[in-house]
């Protein structure tokens, strides 16, 4: 039936409220338009501003780029002067290297007084509907999600996130580069995909620091940053006191399997010493829960790409529809009288009228979506089966295949195009 064309009703809302986010504008809303930027929406759930993280308060919006019209994410350090223009060349350089599935890219970084002070602005891709992985496991108490902070996270979920920050450090690392900012509200989620969202940051900010960190030493605190975050979500305690970690990986254990306390405890305690932690140490530890997750991704991209099949035959669809609208009931054209209702554009006619106007016994509409979606089907695949086509005052039969219909329809609509002068996108169907 005509529901099989259809993408599920739970994907097709999200689709759609994805898009609304994405073009959502906030009028008189008192943002700048910046060099190339227009359009700025906040992003930000809260009207404090964060300042935790990076030691300058920050703020989220969304933007449109002047030059291709996409929406991004910019991240604005406020009150931040840059004594170094080398630190942003640097270091964006090097991170936009970085494309990964659980690492929101980053794509430039640049200094603005339009918004009435020194301002520090990163661009990142923009994800809608994306909320942060603090707001989603601890809403606030007003929320309608308010008891979700009360339950326990399924322990699959927790290991979805471990393989996802996993693979993250893993290309992070591999780049000679550290995340830093590895915190709750620093990570975005949708639909269980989490990303981390402030990569980069911290190295422009602290570049000419006199008591910067080696590499070495950051992803060494990376581990920690990352075992933390896992730990927090399994007590449900999002400002865990973290002097006393063995007593915090005690509350986990009746709750959750041995094999992710062991994971915790190597990402969190201290290396042996003469060890140094890396992702290809992790990997092992966490093999087949990746193998899991790999497994659910996969599955889960085979049914979008089914979702997608059924698409592309909406799309052929809705292009034959074009090309039949274009050519039926045309009038005076290509220097003929009712050009529509003469030679092979008769037969276009009255094939429309045998898919769309039918009628039943009693002559009353016959509304059969299986038989629209029949017919242009075989349209579209050329079928050799040959139909009926009747003249509305029955004095005219034909018997004529769709092939031979197809190829009337791409003569008639080539002859519109000669005449035509071609449109501004120069699209063609």
């Amino acid at each position: 039936g005509p529901h099989m064309l259809e993408i599920p009703k739970d994907r097709r809302e999200n689709l759609q409220k994805k898009l609304f986010h994405m073009q959502q504008l906030l009028p008189n809303s008192g943002l700048p338009n910046l060099d190339r930027w227009h359009s700025l929406f906040p992003l930000d759930t809260k009207a404090t501003r964060n300042s935790t993280c990076f030691g300058y308060p920050s703020w989220m919006y969304k933007a449109q780029n002047n030059k291709n019209g996409r929406h991004f994410a910019l991240r604005r350090i406020e009150g931040y002067r840059l004594t170094n223009e080398k630190a942003i060349l640097n270091v964006t350089k090097e991170w936009k290297k970085i494309i990964n599935a659980n690492i929101v890219t980053v794509h430039e970084a640049f200094t603005t007084e339009f918004f009435g002070d020194s301002s520090l602005i990163f661009v990142y891709d923009f994800h809608p509907l994306s909320e942060t992985l603090y707001d989603h496991h601890f809403p606030p108490n007003n929320s309608h999600n308010r008891l979700r902070n009360t339950n326990k996270i399924p322990e699959n979920l927790l290991w979805s996130y471990v393989c996802q920050i996993a693979n993250a450090l893993l290309a992070i690392h591999n780049a000679k580069l550290a995340a830093r900012c590895l915190e709750l509200s620093k990570i975005i989620w949708e639909n269980n995909r989490i990303r981390l969202a402030a990569c980069s940051i911290l190295d422009v900010l602290h570049h000419d620091s006199p008591n910067r960190k080696t590499i070495e030493e950051l992803q060494q605190e990376d581990f920690v940053k990352f075992g933390r975050i896992i730990l927090a979500l399994a007590t449900n305690t999002p400002t865990l006191n973290f002097n006393n970690i063995d007593a915090a990986l005690a509350t986990i254990v009746p709750r959750y399997s041995t094999q992710l306390r062991g994971v915790l405890e190597w990402l969190i305690k201290p290396s042996a010493p003469g060890e140094t932690k890396t992702v290809e140490t992790l990997m092992p530890m966490i093999g087949a829960r990746f193998a899991n997750f790999a497994n659910f991704v996969m599955q889960e991209s085979d049914e979008k790409e089914f979702h997608l099949m059924r698409e592309l035959e909406n799309g052929r669809i809705a292009r034959l529809m074009f090309k039949l609208s274009v050519v039926n009931e045309r009038g005076d054209s290509c220097g003929v009288h009712n050009w529509s209702e003469t030679g092979e554009r008769l037969l276009l006619k009255l094939f429309r009228d045998y898919v769309f106007h039918q009628v039943d016994a009693d002559g009353k509409a016959r509304l059969d979506t299986n038989h629209y979606l029949n017919c242009l089907s075989k349209l579209d695949a050329s079928s050799e089966e040959q139909i009926l086509l009747t003249s509305r005052d029955n004095a005219t039969v034909f018997v004529v295949s769709y092939r031979s219909i197809r190829q009337m329809l791409d003569r008639a609509y080539g002859e519109l195009g000669k005449e035509s002068k071609p449109s501004a996108t120069g699209a063609t169907i």
